[in-house]
């Protein structure tokens, strides 16, 4: 029997990235609202209780609301995934990185409300968590992430700026140093300590650099870069989305696993200077966010998603 999935707000960057990869899995079939009904919450009640999964790809006060309605509907609603960041740090939800630690793959398979991560947070959680698991950073660490994007990863006035060529070729933002990716670092990290977070865009559409810099000699143990880089190697040794790749390139671009699902994580190490830097590579559309988004829906339902 099919899985009947419904894309409450299919026609965002997200919504449009889930919808084409499901579309091509034959044991999926989506429900849709009719356009003039979108808003109506009775027609929306009424196709959620006929809809084994609902995710939600909705501004964050949407989100809420219609994961409300679910709830409200009890046994008769569908398990929810939430492209939103809406529930990534609230009680009762599963983060949907399934990598994240041993065991998260199965919470993610059997809970009823899986949020989906943010896409600079699996790039800084995939390269910290490994390493504050093993001993080798301490929580309370300071910590500066710094991150460059595509610009498809910033809604729809910002995808019109640069596709028009009025928006800056490049651009460093939220310099109130209050993005909303930050809580979801902290917490799913395990993060004491909140981190300086400065993210960018570029003139280029999909694609995702995450890089934070560690001066080695303040770790505990003086590691060196190649141990980092084994207790990263040894948590995602299992897994089939990411991978980490050997250090053997003086330069990183972005945009080379765009179009998949994949995670690259590079350690790079100066050990005369004592310094190293982390780096995560991914498509901010695919592992940052439709393909993740998949990925859970496919551990939801026991469906094979790989692309």
């Amino acid at each position: 029997m099919n899985a009947r999935i419904f894309i409450d707000g299919q026609s965002g960057t997200t919504g449009l990235g889930i919808a084409a990869r499901l579309a091509a899995i034959p044991a999926i079939e989506l429900a849709r609202l009719p356009e003039e009904k979108r808003k109506d919450p009775a027609a929306k009640a009424a196709l959620l209780r006929d809809v084994d999964l609902v995710i939600l790809c909705l501004p964050d006060a949407a989100a809420k609301e219609s994961a409300a309605l679910v709830a409200a509907l009890g046994q008769a609603g569908p398990r929810v995934l939430d492209a939103s960041s809406a529930h990534r740090v609230a009680p009762g939800w599963v983060y949907g990185f399934p990598e994240l630690a041993k065991g998260q793959a199965e919470k993610v398979k059997s809970a009823p409300r899986v949020s989906n991560p943010g896409c600079y947070a699996t790039g800084a959680i995939a390269l910290l968590r490994p390493l504050i698991d093993a001993g080798l950073l301490p929580t309370d660490h300071p910590l500066a992430i710094n991150a460059v994007s595509g610009y498809s990863g910033g809604g729809k006035t910002m995808i019109a700026d640069y596709q028009s060529g009025v928006a800056p070729d490049f651009e460093l933002y939220a310099l109130d140093l209050e993005h909303k990716h930050v809580p979801e670092i902290v917490a799913h990290a395990r993060l004491a300590r909140r981190p300086i977070f400065v993210p960018s865009v570029g003139n280029f559409s999909q694609g995702m650099l995450v890089s934070i810099p560690l001066f080695l000699d303040d770790l505990p143990g003086r590691p060196k870069a190649a141990d980092l880089e084994a207790a990263i190697a040894a948590h995602y040794a299992q897994a089939e989305f990411v991978r980490v790749m050997p250090a053997d390139q003086d330069r990183l671009e972005p945009q080379s696993l765009n179009g998949s699902d994949g995670l690259e994580l590079h350690v790079y190490g100066n050990e005369t200077r004592r310094q190293a830097l982390l780096v995560a590579k991914f498509d901010n559309l695919g592992k940052g966010a439709s393909g993740a988004a998949v990925q859970n829906l496919g551990l939801m339902l026991g469906l094979d998603v790989a692309p």
